[in-house]
């Protein structure tokens, strides 16, 4: 038998997960809406926010699971990567709480945990598979051999597919966080209405610099012709510029699945949850013949499922750390 404790607390989210015997009974996400008003996450303002939300997550977390915290046999927590001050918050109450109850601490990559949300509900995928990874601040193709034997083979070499969406939604004036939005616009727009270039990357790693300011110069030029543009054209540009992401994304992945010779695909990380790359993906499967897998929506953002189904793994290794363990902002993969 074992109760894990999860705490989430890498960004802007604070969440909270209990994992009994595997099997995921709580996941509490405190969402920070403070940083709608600056058009981007604060790391000072998040941090305080934790402060607050991280006891109420946890006493909600555990009335959710039907248990107590005399029940919980470990406490599993994101060490990292991500913002540092927010960390801070997560890593210490839980090295607070373990040592309250004397009971084990459980440390976790959180780039480890986005891939291993898969393993939350069925069907779950077969190893190997690969994994595309998709967020905010990363973009990477895994190859998955275990649980925690993992090797990128494909990466961002500047930004992120995220940050490509952020800031679109950004130079379309609409309010953050963007990416939802621009999938919600995407819906209604002509996906072929406006073409914008392919980067061309060596080998199955990404770029999306160029193309956010291939978008930038786009929108002005559009502008100088019509002051209207954007308000008249609004859903047909985030349907091309999803499309366009969205595209990028899928050939490497069939680059990297023709190479490694796999048909367990599977997507995770924020942008997952996004309509267009679940769309693709399972046109890709239908054409390709792939086995494909894609998280629940409330599994693809930062939440502590994913961290207490990790830890649930490192749990039943023994796979435990000290009281002198602190927070990564920067974690090897």
């Amino acid at each position: 038998m074992s109760v894990i404790l999860a705490i989430e607390s890498s960004c802007d989210d604070t969440s909270v997960a209990i994992c009994n015997n595997g099997k995921i009974t709580a996941n509490v996400i405190a969402n920070q809406t403070i940083h709608q008003n600056y058009g981007g996450v604060i790391p000072e303002l998040a941090s305080r926010v934790h402060q607050q939300n991280i006891v109420p997550a946890v006493q909600q977390a555990l009335i959710n699971a039907n248990v107590t915290k005399q029940d919980i046999n470990a406490v599993a927590f994101t060490r990292g990567p991500g913002l540092l001050g927010s960390l801070l918050v997560g890593v210490s109450f839980a090295k607070s709480f373990a040592l309250a109850l004397n009971i084990p601490l459980i440390s976790v990559n959180h780039m480890h945990a986005h891939i291993l949300a898969h393993f939350i509900d069925d069907p779950k995928p077969n190893f190997p598979f690969l994994c595309l990874t998709v967020s905010g601040g990363h973009t990477q193709i895994v190859l998955v051999k275990d649980y925690f034997d993992m090797e990128i083979v494909g990466e961002t070499l500047d930004d992120a597919a995220g940050e490509a969406f952020d800031k679109t939604a950004k130079l379309l004036a609409l309010p953050y966080p963007g990416g939802p939005l621009i999938d919600k616009h995407a819906k209604q727009g002509n996906p072929l209405a406006f073409k914008f270039a392919e980067p061309q990357i060596a080998d199955l790693n990404f770029s999306f610099s160029g193309f956010k300011t291939s978008i930038l110069y786009f929108i002005r030029k559009q502008e100088k012709e019509n002051p209207n543009f954007i308000a008249e054209n609004l859903d047909d540009i985030c349907a091309s510029v999803q499309h366009s992401i969205v595209q990028i994304l899928l050939n490497k992945l069939k680059k990297a699945a023709k190479q490694f010779n796999i048909k367990e695909v599977a997507i995770a990380g924020g942008v997952s949850a996004n309509s267009g790359l679940r769309n693709g993906l399972q046109l890709a499967a239908d054409e390709l013949g792939w086995n494909i897998y894609i998280p629940a929506f409330q599994y693809c953002t930062d939440n502590a499922g994913m961290i207490a189904i990790a830890g649930y793994q490192k749990y039943l290794k023994n796979d435990f750390v000290g009281q002198d363990v602190s927070p990564m902002a920067r974690m090897e993969f």
